[in-house]
């Protein structure tokens, strides 16, 4: 964006403001560090359990996620329902799967349909030539 007289004026306004408060709030924040006094109100006790509830959460939901990993390894990992071919991408019934873009399957298609098509035979000719 462009830097206008109205932002440029808001920044200044801003240092001169922080200037004039910085004083203010030095001051008070020496004043509660040395007193040592924190005054405990119904609403951090209220988020301090509520954090302590998210970490127990967290902590069960970790605990599962290596079950599952343990659980996984044991069974030797995921269920493969269909087999495919690794270079074709076809499964047992001709068909590709889901990710494959369209122009893609095409071009694979026309590809394996040119390797099936056997090449001419050479013949000799009267002029003992070969014929392609």
């Amino acid at each position: 964006m462009a830097k206008s007289i109205r932002s440029k004026w808001r920044r200044k306004m801003r240092a001169v403001k922080r200037e004039k408060n910085e004083k203010r709030v030095l001051t008070k924040l020496k004043e509660t560090l040395q007193s040592g006094k924190i005054v405990v109100t119904e609403k951090m006790v209220k988020l301090a359990k509520i954090e302590e509830m998210q970490k127990a959460r967290l902590a069960e939901k970790e605990a599962e996620d290596k079950m599952d990993n343990i659980e996984e390894t044991e069974t030797g990992g995921m269920d493969v329902d269909k087999k495919r071919d690794k270079n074709s991408l076809l499964d047992e019934h001709g068909q590709y799967p889901v990710w494959v873009n369209p122009r893609q399957a095409k071009k694979m298609r026309e590809v394996r349909k040119a390797k099936k098509k056997s090449k001419p035979v050479k013949r000799m000719g009267k002029s003992r030539k070969l014929l392609w």
